[in-house]
């Protein structure tokens, strides 16, 4: 976060060196005002543009087999531009590569969920997804993990069929 307050007063003074450009180049005729102007006008775009990116720059950065499985647009009354565009400013990654099989019953996997939020580090979340009855439970010692053939208790969240974590991690493990 300090690397961006750098960057975005850099982009504040780099526009203002604009604008004395202009001002220097129509010889003091255009107004002073133009300077602070710019500056405002270089940190709010670099701003903007760094929100925007933010996403694709962190996914990009995932290593191979960690998969984003659910992704949060946000918009906000102070961003009206995200109206028009919304922002993705968090995002669930599942490790897919690092899964594993439960002994007792292989149709249960566990799996580590990463949950990535703009400006604050990583959460990693251990979850136990059941691929055959489409259900997810959080990894405690408390979680009884059903035999095969048996159902899932109510501490266990069904999933859509079409969940991307169910997909991500079901589908890959049947290959």
């Amino acid at each position: 976060m300090l690397w961006e307050l750098i960057a975005t007063i850099f982009a504040g003074l780099g526009a203002a060196g604009i604008a004395l450009a202009i001002r220097f180049i129509s010889r003091k005729k255009a107004p002073r005002w133009l300077i602070p102007a710019f500056a405002g006008l270089g940190m709010l775009s670099f701003q903007i543009q760094s929100e925007y990116s933010w996403f694709q720059h962190q996914a990009g950065l995932l290593p191979e087999g960690v998969v984003v499985v659910r992704t949060v647009e946000q918009q906000a009354i102070w961003r009206p531009w995200s109206y028009v565009y919304p922002q993705t400013l968090r995002f669930i990654a599942a490790d897919i590569a690092n899964a594993a099989p439960n002994q007792r019953n292989n149709a249960v996997w566990l799996v580590d969920l990463y949950f990535f939020e703009r400006r604050l580090s990583a959460k990693r979340v251990p979850q136990v997804v059941h691929c055959q009855q489409q259900a997810r439970a959080d990894f405690t010692d408390q979680l009884q993990i059903p035999a095969p053939g048996e159902t899932v208790n109510a501490a266990w969240h069904k999933l859509d069929k079409n969940d991307p974590l169910l997909l991500a991690l079901c589908q890959r493990q049947t290959v």
